[in-house]
């Protein structure tokens, strides 16, 4: 069948071999992750969060997907070990003046530079594009490349100032066994929140209840104490009128209250602010007899 015309068929043309692997770009791997969220797959644009396990994500379309954890979104493998905002770190990342953005017109008039990043190192210059390892701080989410943390040790942040350690330092997309350690630092700091709530809980359980004032201030019906003598608030000093009386017909004993104008630690100012003070008491003479207004009046 075939082959007429004088057509001589090549070994490739009849015989079908394995399939050869397909490789992925380096170039577009690198740009997918370095320049797009991994989320939603959009492109990073402010404001930029990170995880605990180095990867990239716009707060937006984390914030969307805590909201409504049901929707089919794509990836959602890569985010689910993200349970609330606490499991995210806002960055604080430096712009690269080279970089253009949608400014640019992309006409194929001239070269375009595919390892051009969005966001430099503020120490050394490098562009976070991927060929260089870049980690960020948990403490104040500050990203630095791994070379500027190497030349320049220190224990503050080269650009906030604050203070960090070696645990506080996350590595943006690392290698898979940088990707485990992550992880299980990760579990590691969740159980040892687990176990610090747990034992909050047992502390405050085992803690007796508190005392109802009303219950310990309760006198019985008779109003006699247990020396036999009454007992009622008029017959306490500095207390006027007659007690209260509980819905089982028990007298309630109030505590007794106290003048601010016979404290004499108070100066005459601070007394002269309440209207029991002399001085806003008035006579009948300063009184004033009480006129009703009414249209006819005026």
């Amino acid at each position: 069948m075939g082959c007429d015309g004088g057509t001589i068929p090549k070994r490739h043309e009849l015989v079908k071999g394995p399939k050869k692997v397909e490789k992925v770009d380096k170039n577009a791997e690198l740009a997918a992750k370095w320049k797009y969220c991994a989320l939603s797959q959009e492109k990073l644009k402010r404001p930029i969060v990170s995880c605990e396990l180095g990867r990239l994500y716009n707060k937006d379309a984390i914030i969307e997907y805590l909201l409504d954890k049901t929707a089919e979104r794509p990836n959602t493998d890569a985010v689910t070990h993200i349970r609330g905002t606490r499991d995210i770190k806002e960055l604080n990342l430096t712009d690269n003046p080279e970089w253009e953005g949608e400014r640019r017109n992309t006409k194929g008039d001239r070269y375009e530079d595919i390892y051009c990043g969005m966001f430099i190192c503020p120490v050394v210059g490098l562009e976070m594009n991927g060929k260089h390892r870049f980690c960020y701080l948990q403490t104040c989410g500050c990203v630095f490349s791994d070379r500027a943390l190497k030349e320049v040790k220190t224990e503050i942040c080269h650009k906030c100032g604050d203070p960090f350690q070696n645990t506080d330092i996350v590595v943006l997309y690392g290698t898979k066994e940088e990707g485990e350690k992550l992880r299980e630092k990760m579990e590691d700091r969740r159980a040892k929140a687990k176990t610090k709530k747990s034992k909050k809980s047992k502390a405050a359980e085992s803690m007796p209840p508190p005392l109802d004032p009303k219950e310990t201030k309760q006198v019985p019906n008779n109003g006699s104490l247990e020396n036999g003598e009454e007992s009622s608030q008029s017959d306490q000093p500095g207390t006027s009128g007659a007690p209260q009386l509980l819905s089982n017909g028990d007298k309630l004993v109030t505590a007794s209250k106290r003048s601010i104008q016979e404290m004499q630690e108070k100066s005459e100012a601070f007394k002269s602010l309440f209207t029991t003070h002399s001085s806003a008491k008035r006579t009948k003479d300063q009184t004033s007899n009480w006129v009703t207004h009414t249209p006819y009046h005026f």
